[in-house]
């Protein structure tokens, strides 16, 4: 079973925000080893993705770190607004 990480990741920050259908989550690359995805959100809801010193968005690396470590590769998120 192969786990659609875009989606994971917008299921978990979509409600996070103010303007959820501003959430974008794109697949940059994706190779044997790692998945690098890019997040945007709009410019007012970063500081709500991001959380008090970074914690949201760690508990977010950590939960899609979990699911790529068990089809054996890792991940990168890439947290932004435009």
């Amino acid at each position: 079973m192969t786990i659609n990480f875009e989606e994971l990741i917008k299921n978990m920050v979509a409600p996070l925000v103010v303007n959820p259908s501003d959430v974008t989550v794109k697949m940059l690359d994706e190779d044997e080893e790692l998945l690098t995805i890019q997040v945007l959100v709009n410019k007012e809801d970063l500081g709500r993705v991001i959380g008090k010193n970074g914690k949201i968005a760690q508990a977010i690396r950590t939960i899609a770190y979990a699911g790529a470590s068990k089809e054996g590769k890792k991940i990168k998120i890439d947290i932004d607004s435009f």
